[in-house]
């Protein structure tokens, strides 16, 4: 972080985001220690520090479980802390929110808040409804509520590590250890066939929903790919990962069992595995609306 503030300036970097958990990362969470460290270069280069709130409880959770010094903490003492560090959040109500749609963004910033209310008016409504129906509004402060409670978050940790578990004694490659809302399938051990700029994610995303109905998300070059605007060139990411997000308060144990047994299954064929190239795409956030077709 110093080094982006002495190479780019203080003046180019308008804030920082810590995405709590790493979605991009495997779903770990973001260490209290570490939040606080980049809290403090924050205030250092005066810059604001935002979180990506999404999955804050979960995040917490895992601190109490793994850092030294917080198993017998409180969730919500945690959650309360890591709040404390920032100048902000976004957060989509959908993940910790426990809502079915909306999510809000929140700043200790009176003259941006000033800004933000003027904004919201123009382009979705009022403040005091901000484009959401009152019910939905009244979902996500219950839902805000209910996700710190511990003994909801411990079955969904837990379920969550055993479709790991299950996974890994069946030979299939994944990131480790498991985080809080998802596992990673690791898609090049997965499909080590399929090169990156064939995109072996979505060769299993692919085949994974006509095996089985399971809808997974490629989290890899089709997401985080680059191209050389001067030399033609794609990058690859750093990473070829395929997520397995778990819905809250939906799948029973049999469930999980079918994906593990599905994955399983998917692995076992793995040579059959087939490389995509990409026929159409936006120029901004491609992996979103892309449209992959098999190479011959």
């Amino acid at each position: 972080m110093r080094r982006a503030f002495e190479e780019h300036g203080r003046e180019r970097i308008p804030l920082v985001m810590v995405t709590v958990t790493n979605n991009s990362g495997g779903g770990q969470p973001v260490a209290l220690e570490n939040l606080k460290q980049v809290a403090a270069v924050c205030h250092e280069y005066d810059r604001p520090l935002y979180l990506d709130a999404c999955r804050i409880a979960e995040n917490a959770y895992l601190v109490k479980l793994r850092e030294p010094g917080c198993s017998k903490r409180a969730v919500r003492d945690i959650v309360a802390e890591m709040c404390s560090l920032a100048d902000g959040c976004t957060m989509s109500a959908k993940k910790d929110g426990m809502a079915n749609i909306g999510g809000f963004l929140a700043t200790r910033d009176a003259e941006i808040a000033r800004q933000e209310k003027d904004l919201l008016i123009l382009t979705e409504g009022y403040t005091t409804y901000g484009g959401l129906a009152g019910r939905d509004l009244e979902a996500i402060a219950v839902g805000l509520d209910e996700v710190v409670q511990e003994e909801y978050l411990r079955y969904r940790i837990t379920s969550t590590k055993y479709l790991g578990e299950h996974l890994t004694r069946a030979g299939v490659p994944i990131l480790q250890p498991p985080g809080g809302h998802a596992i990673y399938l690791d898609a090049l051990r997965f499909a080590p066939h399929v090169e990156p700029l064939c995109f072996p994610g979505i060769s299993v995303c692919v085949d994974l929903f006509v095996l089985a109905g399971i809808r997974a998300v490629e989290i890899g070059t089709s997401m985080f790919g680059t191209h050389d605007d001067v030399t033609g060139e794609e990058h690859p990411a750093a990473r070829e990962l395929v997520r397995l997000a778990i819905p809250r308060r939906v799948y029973t144990q049999s469930h999980v069992d079918y994906v593990v047994e599905a994955v399983a299954e998917l692995y076992r064929r793995r040579k059959r595995l087939r490389r995509f190239r990409i026929v159409e795409q936006a120029p901004f956030l491609r992996h979103f609306t892309a449209c992959f077709k098999p190479v011959a």
